[in-house]
């Protein structure tokens, strides 16, 4: 049904050796023959390139950063390097569930963005407790919003999936962004008021030590942080959507 959709998997990718090709395989089993897998590399010390470039496959277009940027800004890269009319976030050391590409595609005929729900497992350490989205708050964009402000509306960047047209409102990413570009995104299509959220879990996310997944309770300090940052993202979004409005009235 979507065999000639251009697609854009864009990852993120540093010192990923142990579970990156088990990913990558995941993927390109999902992937049809005019789909690219963009992978961004983190300047990574092992042997994460060579895996990559072993696998000569025409879809993979790997591009190495030339110093470490963070992964908040190798994926800011990869989704502007992008050239796909979809686009969807990998993390390097999770595996695509099948049918995970037709049932994301599916959504988007309708909104800018869709937002799976993700299958843990793994994990040596800590508890992680897991929140869930819901089909019934796709269209509840304040409440969404004042959800991932406060941070009961978790949004997983790796079961994310958006329209080209959302790069517009999206990028570049906020310069005081140190953290949490999975949520600026899901702020990005409530402020577009264009998101889906599906109840299918379409991704395992894989829990482990060297992962960046918070499985602890964060100190008051980081959370008050992260709180003002996610304000701060909200007023960003507030007056490029403004100046957007302003731009296609001018224009007609």
């Amino acid at each position: 049904m979507h065999d000639n959709v251009r697609v854009s998997v864009c990852m993120a990718a540093y010192n990923g050796s142990e579970f990156i090709g088990e990913q990558i395989q995941s993927i390109l089993t999902e992937l049809g023959p005019n789909d690219e897998l963009l992978i961004v590399d983190d300047e990574s010390s092992d042997d994460t390139v060579a895996l990559v470039n072993a696998l000569d496959d025409p879809r993979i277009n790997l591009h190495r950063n030339k110093r470490n940027l963070g992964y908040v800004r190798t994926f800011e890269k990869a989704i502007t390097l992008s050239s796909g009319r979809y686009i969807f976030l990998s993390d390097q050391d999770d595996i695509w569930i099948p049918g995970r590409l037709d049932k994301m595609l599916t959504a988007l005929e309708e909104d800018l963005m869709v937002v799976s729900n993700c299958r843990h497992f793994g994990g040596k350490s800590g508890r992680f407790h897991d929140i869930r989205l819901r089909s019934t708050d796709s269209r509840k964009h304040l409440r969404n919003l004042f959800g991932i402000i406060i941070g009961y509306r978790l949004h997983w960047g790796c079961a994310m999936a958006f329209k080209s047209e959302l790069k517009e409102l999206a990028l570049p990413f906020p310069s005081h962004m140190s953290e949490s570009h999975d949520q600026w995104l899901a702020m990005c299509g409530n402020i577009a008021g264009s998101i889906a959220y599906l109840e299918d879990e379409t991704i395992l996310h894989r829990l482990h030590d060297e992962n960046l997944t918070p499985r602890k309770m964060r100190g008051i300090g980081k959370i008050v942080r992260a709180r003002a940052m996610f304000l701060a993202n909200l007023v960003t979004l507030a007056i490029r959507s403004m100046r957007r409005a302003t731009a296609k009235t001018v224009n007609g």
